[in-house]
């Protein structure tokens, strides 16, 4: 082999590709803040008299957070992960999946996927422009309503979350 093609073959495996790169950052939600948040949307949630489950996710979808209100329903800790796994793992709140992936839609499919569950009220938690996290809130009468509860408690974080 000449010398002019293993400089060449030696600057491939030197540099590389920036897709090739061994170690990788990013940024995540902390279980302090995770369960700050919790406990915030599971303040929403009992000022509006929903008496809800609350999970928290960081941005693999790993539970942080999980807390029960003390009249909430025997399924909601196992719903409320459920929706922020999907969340995390869509990408997408999971009032928008239930939206895209109608039964006849291109999309459908995902309904099928172990694990995931397309009932709104799984909200992504986002800084910096990237997904940190999510929140799932299961009981309030119907996902728009666990949706919203999320969402009011995220407004208090929101330049925590801009600025972490």
């Amino acid at each position: 082999m000449s010398g002019a093609r293993i400089a060449l073959l030696a600057s491939f495996l030197v540099c590389g590709p920036a897709w090739g790169q061994a170690l990788v950052t990013y940024k995540s939600l902390g279980p302090e803040l995770a369960l700050e948040i919790g406990r915030s949307t599971l303040e929403a949630c009992r000022a509006a008299g929903y008496q809800v489950a609350v999970g928290v996710v960081d941005r693999f979808g790993t539970p942080l957070v999980m807390l029960r209100d003390r009249f909430a329903g025997p399924h909601t800790p196992d719903t409320a992960t459920r929706k922020a796994w999907t969340a995390v793992s869509f990408r997408t709140n999971t009032t928008e999946l239930v939206a895209m992936a109608r039964p006849g839609t291109p999309q459908d499919g995902v309904r099928n996927v172990a694990g995931a569950i397309i009932i709104g009220g799984g909200v992504l938690v986002e800084a910096g422009g990237g997904i940190v996290g999510a929140i799932g809130v299961s009981g309030a009468p119907g996902g728009d309503a666990d949706e919203a509860c999320a969402k009011a408690a995220l407004e208090k974080f929101r330049d925590r979350l801009e600025f972490d």
